[in-house]
């Protein structure tokens, strides 16, 4: 019999793909209706527990992405909800063909989890730092999008990811990264949460961005603004009233992102709002250029992803206000 899954508590400093191993490992005990798919990176994505502890259910293929997604087209057939594992970069891109035309045109129920996301990797550098995975994914139809804020609402959200029938997209981050959320915070695909209220502005962050975003909003409402703090976990389908009701009581919004700031979550807000509430917007991401190597919070601090940036960011979209 398994034990009740174990969370971390707020303000913690854990890796997401920690996390993910261990939900994966807790769920493995109740349910066998999951496999994991690995491309030889088991201990990178966080998923070694789960391989570790059932590995009857780990099929294995070797540094061979396009090959792993095609044949986890195949076994979702035969109701076997397969969970792809890999780094984004290599799986993502490599295999976006096969994800494209084997999974997502047909629907498949194919889970494809990706770490090594953002400049969130550090040392790895360029090449693995994977800035475009939103712009590539959000763009097929057919396809969930899901980009959990911490180590606690990544458990939550992966049996859901589960139970949603249909090819899904989850974002697992690899460098330890604050904890936001207690046990009891609710996970719901294509509901965003709002963390603060406010009627000065709105800065809407997913990810690991989130943590800072609350950072931000504190800092900002000792000096008098008041910002509401919105964790956009879903990227598609986006919360669409959640994201309206802010732009019509604020007037005023920020996007954040460990992501390239063209085709990312900042590009779909944008979108949206365009067409429904026009309001200024600025868009805090990774300003069109490759990662390099470094620890991730130095990066973060390179790139214009801190608290202090998401600071300045508000401050130049009030002052677009009308």
């Amino acid at each position: 019999m398994t034990g009740q899954l174990a969370f971390w508590s707020p303000g913690e400093q854990v890796s997401l793909r920690e996390a993910f191993g261990r939900v994966l490992c807790h769920l493995g005990e109740t349910r066998s209706d999951f496999w994991l798919f690995d491309a030889d990176v088991a201990g990178g994505t966080g998923a070694k527990p789960f391989a570790d502890r059932f590995p009857g259910r780990v099929v294995q293929f070797g540094i061979a992405e396009q090959n792993m997604v095609a044949a986890a087209a195949g076994f979702a057939e035969g109701n076997c909800i397969p969970v792809v594992a890999g780094f984004a970069s290599f799986l993502m891109m490599r295999a976006h063909e096969q994800f494209r035309t084997a999974v997502a045109y047909p629907g498949r129920n194919v889970k494809v989890c990706c770490s090594h996301v953002g400049v969130d990797v550090g040392p790895d550098g360029a090449t693995a730092q994977m800035v475009e995975d939103l712009a590539v994914t959000r763009s097929i139809p057919n396809v969930t999008v899901v980009v959990p804020a911490d180590a606690n609402e990544l458990m939550l959200a992966v049996p859901e990811v589960l139970d949603l029938d249909g090819p899904v997209y989850m974002r697992i981050g690899r460098s330890p990264a604050p904890v936001v959320f207690d046990r009891d915070h609710r996970f719901r695909i294509g509901r965003a949460t709002v963390l603060a209220d406010g009627r000065d502005a709105a800065i809407v962050a997913t990810g690991t961005l989130v943590a800072r975003a609350v950072s931000a909003a504190e800092t900002l409402r000792r000096e008098g603004v008041a910002v509401r703090v919105i964790n956009l976990s879903t990227i598609k389908p986006l919360d669409r009233d959640t994201l309206l009701a802010a732009a019509r009581d604020t007037g005023a919004i920020v996007t954040a992102e460990d992501h390239n700031r063209h085709g990312g979550m900042g590009g779909a807000v944008c979108e949206f709002l365009s067409q429904h509430h026009p309001v200024p917007v600025e868009v805090v991401g990774i300003d069109d250029r490759f990662g390099t190597s470094g620890e991730a919070e130095d990066l973060c601090r390179h790139f214009g992803l801190t608290a202090a940036d998401l600071v300045a960011a508000t401050r130049r979209v009030l002052a677009r206000k009308p």
